[in-house]
C-alpha cells in the first residue's frame, strides 16, 4: 500500500512538473505510464519475496504488469472524476452605487466623472451618461471604486489611467477612452502623494 500510495505520487509530481503544459489527454496517458513504471517493479518484487516466503512460484514480471497496468488506467479514471474546483460561476465586481442611474442593461466601466453646471457627465466604456447630482455626491457613490479628484470638475478611476502627459507646462492624464483629464495645481500635490503621477 505505502509503495503505491509513493509510486503515484511520484508519477503525479513528474507528469505534473514536466508535462504541465501539455493537453489533458496526453498527460494521463503520461501519467498512466509514469505509474506503470514506477509501480509495476515494486509490485512484482513484493508480490516475489511474499511468493517464496509461502513456498509457491511467482508470477512473471508481464503478468503483474496486467496488474500494474489496470492499477495506473483507474487511478488515472479516478483522478478525471474528481469534481473540478467550484469556480464556475462568474465573480462580478462590485459595482458602485451610481451604476444604478445608469441606463438598465448597463454594461461597462465608468472612467470618469465630469461636472457641467448641475449635471454630471459619467463617461463609460460604453458610452456618456448625463445624470443630475451634485459632483460630491455622484463621487461618493463611486464607493468601492478607487479613484481621485485631477481637478474642481474632474473624478477620474485609478483603473482608468493609461499615462501622464505634459503639454506647454500643464499636466494631464490620458485615460483608456484617449480622453485627456486636466490635472490642476490644487489637486496636483495628492495625486503625487498617492503614486498616481
Amino acid at each position: 500500500m505505502i509503495l503505491a500510495v509513493v509510486a503515484t505520487w511520484g508519477s503525479r509530481q513528474l507528469v505534473k512538473d514536466r508535462l504541465d503544459h501539455v493537453g489533458l489527454t496526453v498527460r494521463d496517458v503520461a501519467f498512466a505510464l509514469v505509474i506503470l513504471v514506477l509501480f509495476t517493479p515494486a509490485l512484482w518484487i513484493l508480490t516475489w519475496i511474499l511468493c517464496a516466503a509461502s513456498g509457491h512460484d511467482a508470477p512473471g514480471l508481464l503478468a503483474v504488469g496486467t496488474y500494474g497496468a489496470l492499477f495506473s488506467t483507474g487511478l488515472v479514471l479516478v483522478s478525471k472524476g474528481e469534481a473540478p474546483p467550484e469556480n464556475d460561476e462568474v465573480i462580478e465586481a462590485p459595482q458602485p452605487r451610481l451604476v444604478s442611474r445608469l441606463p438598465d442593461g448597463f454594461r461597462g466601466d465608468i472612467l470618469r466623472l465630469a461636472v457641467r453646471d448641475h449635471y454630471v457627465d459619467v463617461v463609460t466604456t460604453s458610452g456618456t451618461y448625463t445624470i443630475r447630482s451634485r459632483f460630491t455626491d455622484a463621487i461618493a457613490e463611486m464607493e468601492p471604486i478607487s479613484g481621485h479628484c485631477t481637478h474642481r470638475s474632474h473624478w477620474v478611476t485609478d483603473a482608468a489611467i493609461l499615462e501622464i502627459q505634459k503639454n506647454n507646462g500643464k499636466t494631464y492624464l490620458r485615460l483608456r477612452n484617449d480622453d485627456l483629464v486636466p490635472v490642476s495645481r490644487k489637486y496636483k500635490p495628492k495625486l503625487e502623494e498617492d503614486g498616481v503621477i
